[in-house]
């Protein structure tokens, strides 16, 4: 009778402690010890050794890889081992900790998941990326990191000198997620430690200088949410919604909690909305035929269909990413262009950056100097509102002004017209 095979737990631990017993002749220690294993999985009597060899030269890293395989070969239950190369070590040349390094910061959002969010924040990450644009993408789905698996890649997380993680790269896009880092866990985690978890990644990853960060959000309006809108500076958001009445309606309520954070939405992508037939080559609806999405009154930056391309990532080429989504970058930077350029007037007078006094004193050496009837700007990086009274109170015939008009340009940026009275 035949004794039972060993399971994979035990045939693995097995193997590491066969391992533990092969030596680095330089160093004199253990290739543990010398760091050079850094994992092993075990499935059915076949092991994979995951290595890191870069620094031997070729015919030595053959000659370790040969004693490895060899070592492991000789543990009962090992049907066949092989070994393999783990990405390079990243630079830490040169990189800065913390999301806000990045140039501009840009959301993807949804109000209800399964609406194909996860692969339009990669599909924009690429687009960027395709148009020139050095990317980094943050998965802030902590409790469904897609984003992994959606562009295949893995651990292990590297750290820089300091010991904050660096992020994972894959076609010139920098990627960062908890789920790099779970190990495939479930991740069961309670407010609190989602909170505490996602605020370090966003202060310590340290990035090699991105110009825009994606940051794949969970969808809804939850703990996640309102800790990354308290966390991180985001420039803009891009809200993404099938044409379906419910999801529609429960969008308008998500992009409104943005808005009174002084988030701009920088559009909407309404996804699945049709299908092409192979059979017939024919569009069909989804949904129903109507247009709930322009109840929004956002800008709709793409409208995507059904189709599985955009699931192909991993697979193809950045030329020939689907066309949708790289006019989906276009879209999104020239609607971030609209909202944070700002155009004033040559003689507007700019109080952006002064302290309290030095605005003062500005306004009231400006408002002196003009003459009645002439229009004055200005340009504030705080509500002007309270200006209105001040300029009257410089004036002692005046009781109200004939025109003051207050427009925000963006969360961060007011212009004032006024006119000086006679």
């Amino acid at each position: 009778m035949s004794s039972k095979a060993p399971s994979d737990e035990a045939v693995q631990d097995d193997v590491e402690a066969k391992l533990r017993t092969v030596r680095d002749p330089e160093a004199d220690v253990s290739v543990f010890e010398a760091g050079l294993i850094e994992n092993i999985h075990t499935t059915d009597g076949t092991v994979i050794i995951e290595v890191d060899l870069h620094d031997f030269p070729p015919q030595e890293a053959e000659s370790v890889t040969a004693t490895l395989v060899k070592a492991a070969s000789e543990v009962e239950g090992v049907r066949r081992a092989h070994v393999e190369q783990v990405p390079s070590r990243p630079d830490t040349a040169d990189r800065k900790a913390g999301i806000g390094t990045a140039d501009r910061v840009i959301a993807v959002a949804s109000a209800k998941g399964g609406v194909g969010k996860s692969t339009i924040a990669t599909g924009l990450a690429r687009s960027l990326s395709a148009a020139g644009e050095s990317v980094g993408l943050f998965d802030a789905d902590i409790h469904g990191p897609n984003v992994p698996e959606l562009l295949e890649v893995s651990g292990p997380v590297h750290s820089d000198d300091t010991g904050n993680p660096i992020p994972v790269e894959k076609r010139g896009i920098e990627i960062m997620s908890v789920g790099l880092m779970s190990d495939s866990a479930p991740l069961a985690w309670r407010g609190a430690m989602a909170h505490d978890a996602l605020s370090e990644l966003f202060d310590d990853t340290s990035w090699h200088d991105p110009e825009t960060i994606v940051i794949d959000l969970p969808p809804g309006t939850g703990d996640i949410a309102l800790t990354t809108l308290e966390a991180v500076p985001i420039d803009g958001v891009v809200f993404v919604t099938t044409p379906f009445h419910a999801a529609v309606s429960d969008t308008h309520r998500s992009l409104q909690l943005f808005e009174e954070n002084d988030v701009p939405v920088l559009g909407i992508v309404s996804n699945m909305g049709e299908f092409v037939c192979e059979n017939c080559g024919e569009p069909h609806d989804l949904f129903s035929d109507s247009d709930p999405i322009g109840a929004l009154n956002r800008p709709i930056l793409a409208e995507l269909p059904f189709d599985e391309q955009f699931q192909e990532f991993p697979t193809v080429a950045d030329e020939a990413l689907p066309g949708a989504l790289r006019s989906l970058g276009d879209a999104v930077s020239e609607r971030y262009e609209e909202i944070w350029s700002v155009d004033t007037p040559p003689e507007a007078i700019d109080l952006r950056g002064m302290d309290a006094e030095t605005r003062y004193e500005a306004i009231e050496t400006h408002f002196s100097e003009a003459n009645a009837g002439e229009t004055l700007y200005v340009v504030s990086d705080r509500d002007p509102s309270p200006l209105q009274s001040h300029l009257i109170d410089l004036s002692d015939s005046v009781e109200s002004l004939d025109r003051f008009e207050v427009k925000k340009q963006n969360p961060e940026t007011w212009l004032v017209r006024t006119v000086c009275p006679s």
